[in-house]
């Protein structure tokens, strides 16, 4: 496809009016991509995207919060836990002792039963 003088004048028009790029390359008797592209390299101003919408401002937050996952990643209802850390940590008290354990012990050994736990009793 051949931009004439022409096709870029009606372009930068309808560029200007607020056309969207679909509306604009059916005008012109152009794909959307070619009206980008030409849109792109003549540097006519920007515009917002359409696609992209605004984020609602997070609520502010004081301090460190807990970063234990909570949910599927892949699901919209996925957030994180967000109670205040532990200072120093990056979870809450709840979740570091879920997160922090001893290495090479069993949670029957921590919770003091069993028989390494019955053995240092006799001792």
């Amino acid at each position: 496809m051949t931009w004439t003088p022409d096709l870029v004048a009606q372009l930068k028009v309808l560029w200007e009016q607020g056309e969207s790029t679909a509306e604009i390359g059916r005008r012109l008797g152009v794909s959307k991509n070619a009206v980008v592209g030409k849109a792109h390299r003549l540097a006519l101003q920007a515009r917002p995207s359409p696609i992209r919408r605004r984020r609602a401002a997070k609520p502010v937050v004081k301090g460190p919060r807990c970063q234990w996952p909570i949910g599927d990643p892949r699901s919209v209802e996925f957030r994180f836990c967000e109670e205040e850390a532990a200072p120093g940590k990056p979870y809450c008290e709840g979740h570091c002792q879920m997160a922090y354990t001893r290495s090479g012990s069993s949670a029957s050994e921590r919770s003091g039963s069993g028989a390494a736990a019955a053995a240092t009793k006799a001792a």
